[in-house]
């Protein structure tokens, strides 16, 4: 293996085909010895706060997901659906949040962090608002997309503010730092959503996360300044964005660790569609427990994160801690195929739940690693890359997640075998196309 991804990744960047207009000049008034914006530096001096803040941001999709995951099968009951049509709530959702990233992102090029971020907040909080009255499967559907759309400036501007403030393997730390936050979100998520189902039904969920969104609003409103200054913006309307998203797409490099990523968020939420019916309808956990388990199953991605953060990163080339990841993946995805189609017998909870806890894991190595390489090769359109990566994943994730009840609610094959195909291709992409072992662009 050559020298360190991050390294490696900053000599290869400046080879990324741009347009013309599409950045500015790099000036020397970017005012820091650094040579970051004197915002993003002013930004970096904040430290916690601005973590928590966009901690907060990357938290928002997996509270308007997890929270609602207990209420899945009473949500089928009280609006007199079928679970594969009350799984599209979910698909809906991620369609939005995927199909907002590729506008938000250029937007944020183009008009700087701020102003989008807070506009995609405020149609959040009344999008998910709306979705408490839904009185039918159809509306709530809608009410989801646009929840979705909505929450996609929180995923996108929280990866470009990063890229706006750091590089090499300072970003893919802060990355795993975040995810140390963001993965909080899962773990406490579900055990919210378990006890509002206690005191009320499953409307009170989206409620709480009306509530949430409004605090969260009015947190960044009041806290997370500019980190995109005015000489470092877009000037080109939508043509030229498009034109700078397809010379990141024409970089082969980028769009490995792109596919790569959004194929193992597949593998990811598979497991988030899917676990609600697979733990409960068969294999008899309770809602609680169902809640419990998921929360386990989170710590294990925020741990083996942090491993990545503070251990790995700098000592081990960005590719090789992915590829270990990636590998992870695959061997828990195939054990999980062999146990739910009954090549071991009958199993119980107990053995499904620990393969899933592995496969869990290993994403605190996938995730920050495949963002962080992807990104540092995109310096002059931080948004627009992140809208990629971004839309990529919540596409593919949103394609994945009804497949996994295509069989029915009676069998677990189905989410094993989406999350072997996605994990195998996952790995593919990243071997084929990344060529960690021979990186020329």
């Amino acid at each position: 293996m050559p020298e360190s991804g991050a390294s490696r990744a900053q000599q290869e960047r400046a080879d990324i085909p741009t347009t013309a207009g599409t950045r500015a000049a790099e000036p020397a008034a970017t005012g820091t010895p650094t040579g970051k914006p004197a915002a993003a530096e002013a930004a970096r001096r904040t430290g916690l706060l601005v973590t928590l803040v966009l901690g907060g941001l990357t938290a928002l999709p997996p509270l308007s997901m997890d929270m609602y995951l207990p209420a899945l099968p009473a949500v089928t009951e009280s609006l007199h659906a079928p679970a594969a049509t009350v799984q599209l709530t979910l698909t809906a959702c991620l369609t939005g949040m995927a199909l907002g990233q590729v506008v938000v992102g250029p937007m944020s090029d183009r008009w700087g962090r701020r102003r989008p971020l807070l506009l995609g907040m405020i149609v959040y909080v009344v999008a998910t608002a709306l979705c408490v009255f839904a009185p039918t499967t159809g509306l709530l559907i809608g009410f989801r997309l646009l929840q979705g759309l909505a929450g996609a400036a929180g995923i996108v501007i929280a990866r470009a503010v990063v890229r706006d403030m750091y590089d090499g393997l300072e970003m893919a730390r802060f990355f795993s730092t975040l995810m140390l936050i963001s993965g909080v979100a899962p773990v406490i998520a579900p055990l919210i959503g378990g006890q509002v189902l206690r005191f009320t039904d499953w409307r009170g969920i989206f409620a709480v996360l009306t509530v949430v969104g409004l605090v969260l609003t009015l947190v960044v409103w009041k806290w997370l300044h500019e980190t995109l200054p005015p000489q470092d913006r877009h000037t080109g309307g939508i043509g030229e964005a498009l034109r700078t998203m397809r010379g990141l797409l024409a970089d082969r490099v980028f769009a490995g660790y792109t596919i790569a990523g959004s194929l193992a968020f597949a593998v990811l939420f598979s497991y988030i569609s899917a676990s609600p019916f697979v733990m409960q309808e068969i294999y008899g956990a309770s809602p609680q427990t169902f809640s419990l388990l998921f929360g386990v199953n989170s710590v294990g991605l925020v741990i083996v994160g942090q491993i990545n953060g503070k251990l790995l990163v700098g000592r081990f080339s960005l590719d090789k801690v992915l590829a270990v990841g990636l590998s992870v993946i695959v061997l828990a995805a195939a054990a999980l195929l062999l146990m739910t189609s009954g090549v071991f017998g009958k199993v119980g909870l107990v053995p499904v739940a620990a393969g899933l806890f592995v496969l869990m894991s290993a994403m605190g190595l996938a995730m920050p690693n495949t963002n962080a390489q992807a990104l540092m090769r995109t310096k002059h359109a931080a948004g627009s890359a992140s809208a990629l990566l971004g839309t990529a994943s919540f596409l593919i994730g949103a394609v994945a997640s009804p497949l996994v009840g295509i069989a029915g609610e009676d069998t677990a094959v189905p989410m094993a075998l989406v999350q072997l195909v996605c994990a195998v291709g996952a790995m593919a992409c990243f071997l084929g196309l990344c060529r960690p072992w021979q990186r020329t662009a």
